[in-house]
C-alpha cells in the first residue's frame, strides 16, 4: 500500500484559487471595514472634544478659536490630514441661545463682541462634514466612502473668562 500517491497539483491549484478568489479578498474586506470602524470611532470622540473645548472657552461669531483647537489636535488616524489647515473635511461651530418666549434655539448674536464676558450663549453645536475615508481608493479601485456629518451639542459651561474678565479663546 502506497502512503504517498502521485497528483498532478490539483490541490495546489485549488488552494491557489481559494486563496486568490475567497481567503485574499475576505482579509482584505475585514481590515478595511475594522479600519474604516477605528476612524468612525475617531472622529466621533474627535467632535466631541471640540464640543467639550467650545462650551468653556470664550465665544467667537466665526468659531475660529474652536477650529484652530482642532485642527491642532486632530487624533492620530488615517487620513487625519483632511482635517487639518486646508482639509476636505469640514468643522463647523455653531452657537445657539434659547428664546425666552418660544423656548426654542436660535442663533447666538451679541452686541458686545467676541470674547467678552457679557457674550455667553446657552449651547454649541459642534459638526464635521464631509469626511472620505479613501483608503484602499487607489489600491483596489474602489469609490471613497463618505462618512455622515457628526455633530454633537453641549450646553455652554461658562464663558472661558477668569474671576478679572480675562477671556482665553
Amino acid at each position: 500500500m502506497r502512503l504517498w500517491r502521485d497528483t498532478s497539483g490539483q490541490e495546489t491549484v485549488e488552494f491557489g484559487l481559494l486563496y486568490a478568489g475567497v481567503l485574499l479578498p475576505l482579509t482584505f474586506s475585514v481590515v478595511f471595514v475594522a479600519e474604516m470602524l477605528w476612524v468612525w470611532h475617531s472622529v466621533v470622540d474627535f467632535t466631541r472634544d471640540g464640543a467639550r473645548y467650545a462650551a468653556t472657552h470664550c465665544w467667537e461669531s466665526d468659531g475660529s478659536n474652536v477650529i484652530n483647537y482642532m485642527q491642532s489636535h486632530v487624533p492620530l488616524m488615517i487620513d487625519m490630514d483632511q482635517f487639518q489647515s486646508a482639509g476636505q473635511a469640514s468643522i463647523v461651530v455653531q452657537y445657539y441661545s434659547r428664546d425666552p418666549d418660544s423656548g426654542q434655539l436660535v442663533d447666538f448674536t451679541c452686541a458686545a463682541g467676541d470674547c467678552t464676558t457679557g457674550c455667553e450663549p446657552d449651547v454649541v453645536t459642534v459638526s464635521v462634514a464631509n469626511y472620505q475615508f479613501t483608503r484602499f481608493v487607489g489600491f483596489f479601485r474602489l469609490p471613497p466612502v463618505t462618512i455622515p456629518s457628526f455633530q454633537t451639542t453641549v450646553p455652554m459651561e461658562g464663558t472661558g473668562c477668569d474671576e478679572s474678565g480675562n477671556c482665553v479663546p
